[in-house]
């Protein structure tokens, strides 16, 4: 199956202050999609509750984007760094509104943020998600010419590892 290219243009940009209610409602789509895997519920709101999403604006070390295509809202993805001997880029939450998938928005959204953050990368999918394993391992794959590695942790996650130095490296 050859790599799709996205059917209309796609823009990554990272998320201002003013971007975070956009980030906040894109996670409630986010979460009620993985409450299928999860069992999560909603509170007494009714909304999903996702604590982390105010460190992006505090913290070192985490990165919040937005997708747009055409310039119409497609999907967000949180990026963060893991401390460690060396540190890792993990992406914590990656999501494209189910209108945009299957064109090549998702791959390419997540190429580009593997060329912004060159080093060590971590992605990790709950056992329950095939559709997102099967998402990871093929745009890795893609990504680095099937150079990475897959552990399973002691809680059944899938935990692709892989490096990048520049975003040359997929020169062909």
């Amino acid at each position: 199956m050859s790599e799709k290219a996205p059917r209309m243009p796609l823009t990554i940009e990272p998320a201002t202050l003013d971007d975070k209610p956009l980030i906040a409602t894109l996670l409630q789509f986010y979460l009620y999609d993985f409450s299928e895997f999860t069992g999560w519920t909603l509170n007494a709101h009714g909304l999903f509750d996702y604590r982390y999403l105010d460190h992006y604006w505090t913290e070192e070390g985490r990165y919040p984007f937005l997708f747009r295509v055409d310039g119409a809202l497609a999907g967000f993805a949180l990026v963060r760094t893991l401390e460690g001997d060396e540190p890792v880029y993990s992406m914590a939450e990656f999501f494209v509104m189910r209108g945009f998938r299957r064109g090549g928005i998702g791959e390419t959204a997540a190429h580009a943020l593997f060329d912004r953050f060159p080093g060590r990368w971590s992605v990790s999918e709950i056992e329950q998600n095939v559709a997102a394993q099967r998402f990871w391992r093929q745009a890795i794959d893609r990504y680095t010419g099937g150079r990475f590695t897959e552990q399973r942790d002691d809680r059944g996650r899938f935990i692709q590892g892989f490096e990048t130095t520049s975003p040359a490296r997929r020169e062909k």
